[in-house]
């Protein structure tokens, strides 16, 4: 049950918003009592935290699990922009809950939210890092700033990618590892 709470609110929050769906909204939803949700839940709050620390654990296993195989730092790179970019094809709805109601978590939520945040960038600067000094990328390069830019270009795609639209998820990973890793000019 806690599980079906979570997962219909996401789809609620995404729709509605998190701060004009309520508990009624959801639990309504389901044919179950407030009690129910209480049973889960201290608050819509708690709820909207789990929310996002499902979704942010699950992106960090994932990319640990890239960091360790035996694959050059390109290949890593490629394979953790595929992995943004299918997860947001794969799990949408999280992907906009997790981005777009952030601003809705007290502030020691969110700096917790926002230090699991920081470890996958950290995490992806390494890779950087690490290419840098195996002569993959250009030496000039600044990590923290490619890090930065390749979250900002996958992540703000959330907003707009419709994964059964023109373009697929793989064929929009190719193309961002494209312009990340070989430029347009």
């Amino acid at each position: 049950m806690k599980n079906k709470i979570k997962q219909l609110s996401i789809l609620l929050f995404e729709k509605k918003g998190f701060t004009e769906t309520s508990i009624q909204d959801i639990v309504e939803s389901l044919g179950v009592t407030k009690g129910t949700f209480y049973y889960y839940f201290e608050s819509k709050e708690q709820l909207l935290m789990d929310i996002h620390m499902s979704y942010i654990d699950q992106l960090l296993e994932r990319q640990r699990a890239i960091r360790q195989e035996h694959h050059s730092s390109r290949m890593k790179l490629e394979q953790i922009i595929a992995l943004l970019i299918a997860d947001i094809a794969n799990h949408g709805p999280s992907g906009k809950v997790f981005f777009r109601e952030m601003r809705h978590l007290s502030e020691d939520n969110a700096v917790k939210v926002k230090k699991k945040r920081e470890i996958f960038r950290k995490n992806l600067a390494e890779i950087i890092s690490e290419g840098i000094a195996q002569k993959e990328f250009r030496d000039k390069l600044e990590p923290e700033m490619v890090a930065f830019a390749i979250l900002g270009v996958t992540n703000w795609s959330y907003q707009w990618f419709n994964p059964s639209g023109k373009i697929s998820a793989d064929q929009l990973a190719r193309i961002y590892s494209d312009l990340i890793l070989n430029g347009i000019a």
